[in-house]
């Protein structure tokens, strides 16, 4: 099925594509301390790519720039203290009661801090909390609607509520004991985690990943209020360098000339069938009359469930891809969106286009299932995997961003590469899932020629390899009698 693109520029096209959800087998929340990954994603060999199909009529865009589409709310917030004011905050956080974060709490602090969930510039107090629960948007000071599907917001336990008393500020220190940041002007409300889960998943079944990583564990009470955060956000893993903020991807853009950026989100390894639908939505753009469309290559950073191949190897494997010259590393930019990862389906798809939107994407890419899983406890996707792209183009709060739906892709037999799907011939595709492709890096076992370029799939199976010696190192030696 296809839908139109909400756009404002152009007549509308098509474009979809397909991915399956893999089984949910426990939890990856464990950052490698040493990066495989060094390569630069602004300085990569230049590849043409080729012309997939026969070019379509559009009606002519408009030239415009990526900082015309304005972040949401306005200005975009930047909640990190100069430079010049840090010793003294960090000497008023220590004086203050503190709360311990979570690691996943820090990439809140991080997300919150460079402005993806503006105009957020706190973790919520109950009245935003409750509009994200219940309308997936804020209703700003000025009449206004912002999407924000997701609920962004901090659990704190009976202990440290007591702990905080009458305050009115809170320091906040990281998993290690650090101070991050100051909450101020606090409000402490109740913590429903049944309310929570049921609404913004549609399930109460065991076995969510973020809600057993997250939510069972938290305390009964959530804390909002404003952030300042005293330093930049670092995890210092080698990565740091393509964590651009909103701000840095703007002016990105802008250095480049981009009169279109159509952003990709993605939490796997980028295959050919991937980078079928990333190269043919830039001739569509190009056709429908843009000059300089830029692919913004954003794979996502936060916490993941376990088997999900973790961000490091991911990174090296997207180097790969575009050392290859699948893709076009003068028109693509790949950097890493911080967001944690919820797997709930068209509730956080919202979440992620609406993050694209205040980095400076006017467009934004999705296929089917976006942020599904498979059931937790059942044989059968998690949730209908159309409803992700209908509910984008009715969402409120993204009129403005442009949704592009796209066709679905699958291995051809016939030709040896992926290629857009033709039910007049179904039995010469071959549907490759993320859970089998996956398993044939686990098995040593070569996918079809054309199904991932050679430098990237070599990076899998040395990944799965690492992984399989480690499992083996770990086994308990054999008790001789």
């Amino acid at each position: 099925m296809s839908l139109t693109i909400k756009s404002h520029f152009a007549s509308p096209t098509y474009l979809s594509f397909t991915t399956k959800p893999s089984r949910f087998t426990g939890y990856n929340t464990k950052i490698r301390p040493n990066s495989i990954y060094h390569f630069n994603p602004l300085k990569l060999t230049y590849y043409q790519p080729k012309k997939m199909q026969a070019p379509v009529q559009y009606s002519p865009a408009p030239v415009i720039k990526s900082s015309l589409i304005e972040p949401d709310g306005g200005a975009l917030v930047d909640l990190v203290v100069p430079e010049g004011e840090r010793g003294a905050k960090t000497i008023e956080a220590e004086s203050l009661p503190k709360v311990r974060l979570t690691k996943i709490d820090v990439e809140w602090v991080h997300v919150i801090s460079e402005g993806w969930a503006n105009p957020l510039k706190g973790f919520m107090r109950e009245d935003e909390y409750l509009q994200s629960l219940h309308f997936n948007s804020l209703r700003l000071k000025d009449g206004s609607i912002v999407n924000m599907s997701l609920p962004i917001v901090l659990a704190i336990d009976d202990e440290t509520k007591e702990r905080i008393g009458s305050s009115s500020h809170v320091g906040l220190a990281g998993p290690d004991g650090d101070l991050i940041a100051i909450l101020r002007s606090i409000e402490i409300y109740k913590h429903n985690k049944e309310e929570r889960i049921a609404r913004t998943w549609g399930t109460t079944a065991p076995g969510l990943p973020y809600v057993e990583e997250v939510i069972i564990p938290a305390g009964n009470f959530l804390i909002g209020g404003d952030l300042e955060v005293l330093k930049p956000i670092k995890y210092n893993d080698g990565l740091d360098h393509y964590r651009l903020s909103p701000k840095q991807l703007r002016k990105e853009f802008d250095r480049r000339n981009a009169d279109a950026v159509f952003a990709f989100q993605l939490r796997n390894p980028v295959h050919n069938g991937h980078a079928l639908l990333m190269n043919d939505t830039r001739r569509r753009l190009l056709e429908m009359g843009f000059k300089n469309p830029i692919l913004l290559l954003h794979p996502l950073g936060g916490f993941t469930k376990a088997d999900d191949v973790p961000l490091d190897v991911r990174m090296e494997q997207h180097s790969k891809v575009l050392e290859d010259g699948v893709l076009d590393p003068e028109t693509t930019i790949v950097a890493i969106f911080p967001s944690p990862m919820h797997y709930a389906g068209p509730t956080e798809v919202q979440w992620h286009a609406k993050a694209r939107i205040n980095a400076g994407a006017n467009f934004y890419i999705v296929g089917r299932d976006p942020a599904g899983m498979g059931h937790p406890t059942e044989k059968r996707d998690l949730y209908d995997p159309d409803h992700g792209k209908k509910v984008l183009s009715m969402a409120p709060g993204l009129e403005k961003l442009n949704i592009l739906p796209f066709r679905v892709a699958a291995y051809d037999i016939v030709a040896k590469k992926m290629a857009f799907f033709d039910p007049s011939r179904a039995k010469d595709f071959l549907f490759i899932s993320g859970t089998k492709m996956r398993t044939y890096a686990r098995t040593g076992e070569n996918p079809p020629d054309g199904f991932m370029c050679p430098g990237g799939w070599e990076v899998l199976v040395k990944y799965y390899e690492s992984l399989q010696s480690e499992e083996a190192t770990q086994q308990p030696a054999a008790v001789s009698s």
